[in-house]
């Protein structure tokens, strides 16, 4: 690629988002400086200085592009020249329908295509409180994990607070360490999906009076105290602690990541009355993450309450549980249509601390931000995805579709697109419809999408 005489944009979070953004933007053939504060200052959650290190799950759920949302969003990310899907991509695990990674493989992939762009500086320090001025573009994409100097340069300047909630982490598991002779591999209706066989996940049956003994003891289990400025935070429901599900109902968690359906013991040829599912980690398949299992239990209790799993007995633990704290904007209120911040538009947001929930909704606001900040940098016109397509329902949401009120972190889904013209599915019987229904989105998404692309392509030729 031969040398620019643009001026940088600058990215602070070397993140999901930070790091596809700054992918775009090299590929427009702009210059990034991407700060990023590992392992100068570490964070509760991070374990190494890779770029993109994944956190909390390796799955990017479903890779259905046919009848799931976020599946839909993967396959726009991939037309679009994603990093972070082609990274997920050859770093991919089996995992039933949905796309897991190998999480080492995963951030090494993204670190080395980072580091070896010829347009991309790797500035590994912390940004304390708000940019310089002569930073005339800058991207923040410090995800949930925002430093306090700089969340409260934030506050300060837009003159909201900044809402919070917690994540909690689930515990990853040796898989040599399973009880084979009671737990068994099968995904929930054999489904095959990226990688996969249909039997990608470790499954491990509760009775109901196992079920009953396992709620008693999350409920009285020991858990993490909360500093006196955590405890109003409220949770994400996307992620609530497993025992925090157990205190709304004994049969909440049976109806969540312990349901039963689409499973069958291969020994009995019965459903169990709960699952505990665990899904493969890394690409050996030497380690397996315990699904929906984020928790704020103590270790000690962590470790007594899911060695009492059947199947679990002799389990070790390569990751135990953890909880830590999140942030983010209230987006409706304080973003323009381009992720600009209003009050200062030379500083554009990009990734969960937008108040977008998910691996692959972060990347996909990093790589809008990145795409809008390029076409900024390089004179062109900064035109936003239609909002039928995943990329453009997405951004709408969190840049005034939602209300500013009562706005919280929010997945890709098909409620957040534009319904289809009347009469379109009228062909259609009407048990079948709703499914034709997210099929048809989806087609007209990517049909959308491509119209948008080659106008842009129209317009910098």
């Amino acid at each position: 690629m031969s040398a620019t005489r643009h001026q940088p944009v600058h990215i602070i979070g070397g993140g999901l988002a930070g790091s596809e953004a700054a992918w775009q933007l090299a590929q427009a053939g702009v210059p990034v400086v991407l700060h990023e504060m590992r392992p100068v200052r570490t964070t509760e959650a991070h374990q190494s200085d890779q770029l993109a290190e994944l956190v909390c799950s390796n799955s990017f759920r479903s890779d259905d592009v046919n009848y799931n949302a976020v599946g839909l969003l993967h396959e726009e990310m991939r037309r679009l020249g994603s990093l972070i899907l082609t990274a997920a991509d050859a770093n991919k695990v089996p995992a039933g329908g949905a796309l897991a990674v190998d999480r080492d493989g995963f951030a090494q992939h993204v670190t080395a295509m980072l580091t070896e762009h010829e347009l991309i500086t790797l500035a590994r320090e912390e940004i304390a409180g708000l940019p310089p001025a002569a930073w005339d573009q800058v991207i923040v994409a410090t995800g949930p994990l925002t430093s306090p100097a700089l969340t409260e340069a934030i506050v300060k300047l837009t003159g909201e607070e900044n809402l919070a909630f917690f994540d909690a982490i689930a515990p990853i598991v040796h898989a040599d360490s399973i009880d084979f002779d009671i737990a068994w591999h099968q995904s929930r209706y054999d489904k095959v999906g990226p990688g996969g066989t249909g039997k990608d996940y470790v499954n491990c049956p509760l009775d109901e009076e196992q079920f009953e003994a396992f709620i008693d003891a999350l409920l009285t289990g020991d858990k993490t105290e909360f500093k006196e400025w955590e405890k109003s935070a409220p949770y994400f429901e996307g992620c609530l602690p497993i025992e925090v599900m157990a205190e709304r109902g004994r049969e909440t968690l049976r109806f969540g990541p312990m349901k039963p359906v689409g499973l069958t013991n291969p020994r009995t040829g019965t459903r169990a009355h709960a699952i505990v599912q665990l899904r493969q980690d890394n690409a050996l398949g030497t380690l397996y993450n315990m699904v929906g299992f984020q928790t704020k239990l103590k270790y000690g209790a962590q470790q007594d309450i899911f060695r009492a799993i059947p199947g679990l007995g002799n389990a070790e633990f390569a990751r135990l549980g953890g909880i830590h704290r999140n942030t983010f904007l209230n987006s409706p209120r304080l973003l323009d249509e381009t992720l600009r911040l209003k009050a200062m538009p030379r500083l554009r947001f990009a990734g969960q601390v937008t108040g977008v929930e998910g691996y692959v909704e972060s990347a996909a606001t990093g790589l809008l931000a990145g795409r809008f900040a390029a076409a900024e940098r390089l004179g062109a016109d900064v035109t936003r995805p239609p909002e039928t397509t995943a990329h453009g329902a997405l951004l709408d949401h969190i840049t005034g579709g939602a209300q500013a009120d009562t706005f919280q972190p929010m997945n890709i889904n098909f409620g957040l697109m534009p319904p289809l013209a009347e009469g379109a599915l009228a062909d259609i019987p009407r048990k079948k419809r709703k499914r034709e229904r997210r099929k048809a989105v989806g087609v007209r998404a990517l049909a959308d999408l491509e119209a948008w692309q080659n106008a842009q392509r129209l317009a910098a030729a």
